[in-house]
């Protein structure tokens, strides 16, 4: 059995360029610090999300830019909102939720909001050498005082990728995870 460290996945908006001149009217975001999933980093910049029942103030916002503008909710944040977004991995949003993003220098309105599947990242040399292949699904225990299983983690593989689990807000504190948390990826 393999371990892999646990991170949480707080609400977050990742923008298309167009989108992003929209919402801050400049050409680049400022980068805050690095992500474990190089390249991605937190921008400095934050925006605002505001959905039919309420809103969420400063928003991080996940660079680099993306070829869509996808926002991902916890199913706290969504209620909040007033949203039910779908359980969707990255990319898909076909039924992703309509909500409004605001900048310092605009606002869009556009269907990109959802739940993101639990996922599991892996290098792709890695997941040759164990036999593993992009979006199989597996289990991961959790074995803390308030751990479980989680269950339909998504495996997705690619070359700069870091061994890394990614959960939501609502899932980390129900597991009780924090920093330093593992999990036993169960085949």
């Amino acid at each position: 059995m393999t371990t892999v460290p646990i991170e949480v996945s707080a609400r977050h908006a990742h923008l298309s360029q167009s989108d992003w001149a929209r919402l801050f009217g400049s050409d680049t975001p400022t980068v805050d610090h690095q992500l474990s999933q190089t390249p991605q980093f937190l921008a400095r910049q934050r925006v605002t999300l505001v959905g039919p029942a309420g809103r969420l103030e400063r928003v991080g916002v996940v660079g680099p830019f993306r070829p869509y503008t996808q926002v991902e909710l916890a199913s706290s944040d969504a209620r909040q909102l007033g949203l039910t977004p779908p359980l969707s991995s990255s990319g898909q949003l076909d039924a992703a939720a309509k909500i409004t993003i605001i900048g310092p220098a605009g606002s869009i309105s556009v269907a990109a909001a959802i739940h993101q599947q639990r996922h599991l990242h892996m290098p792709t040399k890695q997941a040759a050498e164990a036999g593993w292949r992009d979006g199989q699904e597996v289990t991961v225990r959790v074995d803390d005082p308030r751990g479980g299983v989680f269950d339909h983690v998504i495996v997705r593989v690619a070359e700069e990728s870091v061994w890394r689990m990614h959960v939501d807000t609502d899932e980390a504190n129900a597991f009780g995870i924090t920093q330093g948390t593992y999990g036993t990826v169960v085949r």
